[in-house]
């Protein structure tokens, strides 16, 4: 009877070893009324929890997001975690590329009545990989004003991705980034499974000369401070 107990724990234990252990967002306060969302994926069998960054502001409205959080479940708990703190719901949501950690709750939030939008690129390449995709899209740099937020896409060239475009809130000068900037904390170029290595520099030099006055600027991934510092930081590990 002992021996079939501790064979019963022994199987047990490699089942929970062998799943990935549950995440839990993050919510960090930016400035004024912009707030950054950690959320977590695993990019391999083999790596730990990797964090991704999503930018949200709260208004009268609702939630204002660029980048859903990475996946559905995280999206989820955005969801409960803004209704329980600030008693609003996301209203609108727009991704910076068709990877999952950027439209990979688009479902959810669809569901619960949020606006989901991306270039026609985005779509595209998001289609093609069976991924989430966005209710609209947009086929050139656009203007979105929402609940007194001004959002303006800009694409900068290929990168990352094909289709990798940043956001501008000029109101408080925020640049969101996405995974075309690489953070001060990053020491190499990540995924390039679906980049553009050639045309990367030249896109976050397009990045440099448009947006001279950035006050923060947001990365796909790991921390956000430094400024326009990380855009020189990304152009010396492409130069690597």
């Amino acid at each position: 009877m002992k021996l079939k107990l501790f064979v019963l724990c022994l199987f047990i234990s490699a089942i929970a070893f062998g799943q990935k252990k549950p995440v839990k967002i993050g919510i960090t306060h930016l400035t004024k009324n912009f707030y950054v969302c950690t959320s977590y994926g695993y990019p391999d069998d083999k790596s730990p929890a990797y964090p991704a960054n999503s930018l949200f502001a709260i208004t009268d409205k609702g939630i204002v997001l660029v980048n859903s959080p990475w996946g559905d479940e995280q999206t989820q708990q955005l969801i409960d975690s803004v209704k329980r703190r600030f008693n609003k719901r996301i209203i609108f949501c727009i991704a910076t590329h068709f990877h999952d950690d950027c439209l990979g709750g688009f479902d959810v939030l669809k569901k619960q009545g949020a606006k989901t939008y991306s270039s026609r690129q985005t779509y595209t390449l998001a289609k093609k990989e069976n991924n989430e995709l966005p209710q609209y899209t947009f086929a050139h740099d656009t203007t979105f004003n929402v609940a007194g937020i001004t959002l303006k896409t800009y694409y900068p060239g290929e990168g990352h991705t094909h289709d990798n475009i940043v956001v501008w809130l000029p109101q408080d000068k925020i640049l969101f980034g996405g995974c075309l900037v690489k953070s001060l904390e990053a020491d190499n170029k990540g995924f390039t499974g679906d980049a553009n290595l050639k045309q990367w520099p030249s896109s976050i030099k397009n990045v440099q000369g448009r947006f001279k006055d950035a006050r923060y600027v947001i990365p796909g991934h790991l921390g956000w401070q430094g400024g326009l510092k990380q855009l020189n930081h990304t152009l010396r590990i492409l130069n690597q």
